[in-house]
């Protein structure tokens, strides 16, 4: 009686075909069964929305963006890595439990003479308008109908940043601030210098000679020359090999000064479906800026635009700061139907905005492009015209990324 050979295939079979087909067969079940847990599981859901919401919130991806770590100091200096939103929020909070304190003291009864007047009185008051000054600097704003969950709220700026660079957080500045654009000596960059005056309305576009007959001009006489003209700002386009490296901007008229990097530099006419800028001034979008030194980047962008923009010209200008790396970019945008294949406009909340179900909103590149990293803040004029023990207001250094989740903007 010979042996009887099992119809089902082992996981160990020799045999290739064998081997195979039940790879395949694996396989297939294998999509089976996520098939059907799917439909399950949307079914549930969909009889218990609760489930949906616990699941997407399990669900949440790991990114570095999301395990940022802040430094656990009450400090808004340059240095130091805290949300100025929490700190400001968190000072509020101790201040009122201070005042709260201070009325429960009051409340206690004392044998003085009700006749008689108490110096305790006036110090009552100068408490009062202390906590009132305090509970003014929260800064309440009107939610729109699509609120950012990253967009860069400059009220929050600390009083120190404001004491240390007076002319930068000044409301006197123009309403159209006017620039001076140049390059190094004897640079190449003159198309790219052009692009920038583009991108910055009210901009000059001045290039330096090393002419041996000419004058060899400093920063710092160059600021002179644009500060007794009228010019708010000075750039500095520095090149490496024919290609933009490194952008200085100088407020002026004493600084200070930023020094930037400039990576992935591409112009608008070599971008795929570009189209070309208008005159019309900008809307500015500063995105995640949360810390006391990017709250002071933002306020100089913020500098270097007009504060009105044309709405007509429907251009809009974008920095957006992630993980130190501040990317620019500028667009024009239309409003238009919103086509059948797309979904409808949604909230920070992930709700659907009510009143523009059937609208969508399409966007067009202008270009330059551009991607920029802050290195170093001079307190005056460049570093020869910084002085004393402060002229090195913030510096970037290499040890600064050791820890992956800790960053300064």
């Amino acid at each position: 009686m010979g042996s009887t050979r099992s119809t089902s295939l082992s996981k160990k079979t020799g045999n290739k075909l064998h081997r195979q087909s039940l790879y395949v067969k694996q396989k297939r079940d294998r999509e089976k069964e996520k098939r059907e847990s799917r439909f399950r599981r949307k079914k549930e859901e969909d009889r218990e929305p609760e489930l949906r919401r616990e699941r997407v919130a399990r669900n949440q991806p790991a990114t570095i963006d999301r395990k940022r770590v802040w430094d656990d100091v009450d400090d808004d200096g340059l240095g130091a890595s805290v949300d100025m939103e929490q700190l400001l929020k968190k000072r509020r909070l101790q201040q009122e439990e201070a005042v709260e304190d201070g009325d429960d003291l009051e409340d206690e009864p004392e044998d003085v003479d009700s006749m008689l007047g108490s110096d305790n009185e006036e110090e009552d008051e100068t408490d009062e308008e202390a906590a009132a000054k305090a509970r003014a600097k929260q800064v309440m704003r009107d939610d729109s109908l699509a609120p950012s969950t990253t967009s860069t709220n400059l009220d929050l700026t600390p009083e120190s940043l404001v004491a240390k660079f007076p002319s930068l957080f000044s409301d006197d500045g123009p309403a159209e601030p006017e620039v001076l654009v140049t390059t190094n000596l004897n640079s190449t960059l003159h198309d790219e210098a052009r692009l920038l005056c583009t991108l910055f309305p009210h901009s000059t576009y001045i290039p330096r000679s090393a002419h041996k007959y000419g004058h060899k001009y400093s920063v710092r006489e160059i600021c002179k020359f644009a500060g007794n003209r009228g010019f708010s700002s000075v750039m500095i386009l520095r090149e490496d090999q024919k290609k933009p490296i490194g952008l200085d901007v100088i407020h002026l008229p004493s600084g200070p000064t930023f020094h930037f990097s400039i990576t992935n530099w591409v112009e608008g006419k070599k971008l795929p479906g570009h189209g070309n800028p208008t005159n019309h001034y900008p809307e500015l979008l500063l995105n995640n800026f949360k810390t006391p030194l990017g709250i002071l980047t933002a306020r100089l962008f913020q500098s270097l635009w007009p504060k009105t923009p044309e709405l007509q010209g429907r251009q809009v200008v974008t920095l957006h700061n992630q993980r130190d790396y501040i990317f620019l970019r500028r667009h024009r945008y239309v409003f238009r139907d919103k086509r059948t294949t797309e979904k409808s406009v949604v909230g920070a909340d992930g709700k659907e905005l009510k009143g523009v179900e059937s609208i969508r909103a399409g966007l067009q590149e202008l270009g330059p492009r551009a991607t920029l990293k802050l290195r170093r803040i001079d307190k005056g004029i460049g570093r020869a015209g910084s002085e004393g023990d402060d002229a090195v207001q913030w510096e970037w250094k290499a040890k600064m990324e050791k820890q992956r989740t800790r960053f300064n903007l």
